[in-house]
């Protein structure tokens, strides 16, 4: 049975994805670079304040992050799992999926999230 990803293993291949070096990654995130090692072998966790870091860094959310390793499982919701597809999809650049995250939050946002349809049984109408 195939075991999630650690969260360092999801930072790495998101870095990957990105075309951006272990060193140019560690300075845009604001960490060192044997620190930023350590997270994506698995040595060390990071704190929040360098998950979101890294998070920015990447154009992603930390929330992301954890769900691509399996740590926040959010049982059957749709939109998590539009979510991660977008952030999944190695043929968008970063700030596609950025701006796609964006324009899907926003449309969730703008409306009331639709209601189940009931289903469609005629009634005998008494007067």
């Amino acid at each position: 049975m195939n075991r999630p990803p650690s969260i360092g293993e999801t930072i790495r291949k998101q870095r990957e994805l990105n075309q951006v070096s272990m060193r140019q990654f560690a300075e845009m995130a604001g960490i060192s670079n044997p620190y930023l090692s350590q997270i994506e072998r698995g040595l060390r966790e990071p704190s929040e304040r360098v998950l979101e870091a890294i998070a920015e860094s990447l154009e992603t959310s930390s929330e992301a992050l954890y769900e691509k390793a399996g740590i926040i499982v959010q049982d059957g919701s749709e939109t998590a799992a539009a979510r991660a597809a977008i952030e999944a999809d190695p043929a968008l650049t970063p700030r596609q999926r950025r701006t796609l995250l964006e324009v899907y939050e926003a449309l969730l946002a703008s409306g009331p999230t639709p209601r189940p349809r009931k289903s469609a049984t005629p009634t005998a109408d008494r007067d």
